[in-house]
């Protein structure tokens, strides 16, 4: 008894077999694309999981289509598959352009994240979506559509078939559809091994999986590695109610804290002296104290802001991160800077659905009182410097205005960039552009930061102008770095590197550093709130923050941690110059000696075992901690 007519098998394979290609053709170029060569035998295995899905993927129809043989069944079975046909293609496609866009794979949890912020999301997408990308999209939603009825259609008129060659015996072969059905489940069940041999510089285990397998495997809660699973973390300690007593050092100043978007220590002129590309902030940085490697704790947006201004680690997964809008677990500086009478603002140059859709309740649960983003500026003769914003340049007008109400001050105000963030369009009517870089990429970003160096020089301007520079005193700090492949990965979410991680910090208070320190210690974000605190001369009581005032010693063999922010992406710890990196079992451990290594490319993790053993655990059990604070669990 045949299993399917030879018109079944037409319908099927003409839809089966194209799309099988498209996939392989989608990840076989990320594979030649690699930056190491590999060998035949690794790029098979890259290969393995796809094809093992796509086999099985192939005997389920052709087991479903043998079940319902006719009538309303076969109908919807013939709907059903069409969709999710169309459904795995669009899959395919949006999982090759990510990793294409940021060199990580595509997994559950960040669709959910992003389908949960459309309004953020629909920013990244459009630029993303280049008219070819549109243009194949729609052959490919065309063809899964008509494709394989044109072509049964075809073939039963050349090969002379009967119309009623398609019709199937009511009888249906039990025996051989255990066997399909068994044969499905088993290339499913090895579709799930990675074919990676995750050896240091290879692709991850992630990246060898099929698109879909990966995405359903996370979904699942399937992780590679030891303390992957959720955080049932049920109790944890709170952070304390603190509060600030005056001291007979204490004055009333202002604070201005300015959020660097996107700002990598590495590309900025106080860091780098071959790079023009903050001649201002190098001048300041020759009357300020100068934190010579400061790191951010998680390397996103919404995480920084919270680290900064509350002193507390950040929350390790999107799911948390987007609460912090309902609950942060601390008091943060504008709302214990407000029983001291301060008044506090929050500026951007960035939408208001950035990073989340609740970033006004996000500001609000800062402690600022007023928040000013993009669409609330005027925005004429200001160009886009990306999908998030405008000119940074845009906020002087709004805190001009905002500065002369409230001269008598005290008061805390924020500015928050957003030129240097991705796709650094590098707006050049208003300074030009310079060529610092051949790679077009690079160069619109070194650009950005070029721009971002003028605000800053406006924004002093005015406070000068104002006269309100010599009572106020300035932290600037980037939120997060940003990657451009020089460990396989771009932008930044999931860059524990130093290109991800390291930022610059500086501190100017007018008429001291005025010859400008410098601290060699590793400073973290969450130093910022106990140093402003510091600067102001008052004390904290009633509890403590994580992080240290940069104006005294620093504490010995202290250890800073980061996490990627992406669900099991990555943890990180810095002890001295030590780094150790946990994949979660996606990539090898590693650790790397950064006064010897600073570009991280001597993997030393299986030289030092026991070394890594015991910073994989310290950072599991902060990360336990961290969750504990944000909720009993790491994801939903």
């Amino acid at each position: 008894m045949s299993l399917l007519s030879r018109r079944d098998w037409t319908y099927l394979l003409s839809l089966l077999v194209p799309f099988l290609l498209y996939d392989l053709v989608l990840k076989g170029y990320l594979v030649v694309s690699w930056p190491k060569n590999l060998g035949f035998t690794e790029s098979l295995g890259l290969m393995r999981s796809d094809l093992l899905f796509s086999m099985g993927y192939a005997l389920l129809w052709i087991g479903l289509f043998a079940l319902a043989r006719e009538g309303l069944w076969r109908r919807m079975v013939t709907i059903l598959f069409h969709a999710a046909k169309i459904f795995v293609a669009l899959l395919a496609t949006i999982a090759y352009q990510y990793f294409k866009v940021t060199g990580s794979t595509l997994d559950f949890g960040f669709i959910l994240i992003s389908l949960s912020s459309p309004g953020g999301l629909t920013a990244v997408v459009e630029s993303e979506v280049s008219p070819g990308i549109l243009a194949l999209l729609a052959a490919v939603l065309a063809y899964a559509v008509l494709g394989p009825f044109l072509v049964t259609s075809l073939v039963a008129r050349w090969r002379g078939w009967a119309d009623a060659e398609g019709t199937q015996t009511a009888n249906i072969p039990w025996l051989h559809l255990a066997g399909v059905g068994l044969a499905a489940y088993a290339l499913f069940s090895f579709s799930l091994v990675p074919g990676a041999s995750g050896s240091t510089g290879a692709p991850s285990k992630s990246f060898s999986r099929d698109a879909l397998v990966h995405v359903a495997a996370t979904a699942a809660g399937a992780e590679y590695g030891e303390g992957s699973s959720n955080l049932a973390a049920d109790s944890g300690e709170p952070t304390p109610e603190a509060s600030l007593r005056t001291t007979g050092g204490t004055e009333r100043r202002n604070v201005v804290l300015v959020h660097l978007e996107s700002t990598r220590a590495q590309s900025m002129t106080p860091y780098n002296e071959d790079l023009e590309t903050a001649p201002f902030l190098d001048e300041l940085a020759e009357s300020s104290l100068l934190a010579e490697r400061a790191y951010a704790v998680v390397p996103h947006t919404t995480n920084a802001m919270s680290a900064s201004n509350c002193g507390i680690s950040p929350p390790l997964n999107p799911w948390q991160t987007a609460s912090l809008g309902d609950n942060i677990p601390s008091r943060c500086l504008a709302d214990l800077l407000e029983e001291q009478g301060y008044n506090s603002v929050w500026f951007t140059s960035s939408v208001s659905t950035f990073e989340i859709e609740r970033l006004p309740e996000l500001v609000e649960n800062l402690g600022y009182e007023e928040f000013y983003p993009v669409e609330t500026m005027d925005t004429e003769g200001f160009e886009e410097a990306n999908y998030f914003g405008y000119e940074d340049d845009v906020m002087l007008g709004p805190s001009e205005e905002w500065l002369e109400g409230h001269k008598d001050g005290p008061f805390v105000a924020t500015y928050e960039t957003i030129g240097p963030h991705h796709q650094y369009l590098a707006p050049e009517k208003r300074y030009g552009r310079e060529e610092f870089d051949e790679e077009d990429l690079v160069n619109r970003y070194l650009n950005s930061l070029r721009n971002q160096d003028f605000f800053l020089q406006n924004l002093f301007e005015q406070y000068k102008k104002l006269g309100l520079y010599e009572d106020t005193v300035f932290l600037l700090y980037g939120d997060h770095g940003e990657a451009f492949g020089e460990h396989g990965r771009y932008q930044h979410d999931n860059v524990p590197y130093e290109e991800g991680v390291k930022i610059p910090l500086l501190v100017h208070d007018p008429g001291r550093f005025e010859n400008g320190e410098r601290v060699e210690a590793p400073v973290s974000q969450l130093d910022l709130l106990p140093t402003v605190v510091d600067l102001l001369g008052y004390e904290i009581e009633g509890g403590a923050y994580e992080g240290s005032s940069i104006l005294r010693p620093l504490p010995e063999e202290r250890t800073l941690m980061f996490g990627c922010w992406n669900e099991s992406g990555c943890l990180a710890s810095l002890e001295e110059t030590e780094k150790y990196v946990y994949h979660f079992g996606d990539n090898p451990d590693e650790i790397f000696e950064l006064s010897e290594d600073p570009d991280e490319r001597r993997n030393l993790a299986e030289e030092w075992p026991e070394e890594a053993e015991e910073r994989r655990r310290e950072l599991l059990e902060w990360r336990a901690e961290v969750s504990s604070r944000y909720g009993t669990r790491a994801a939903p």
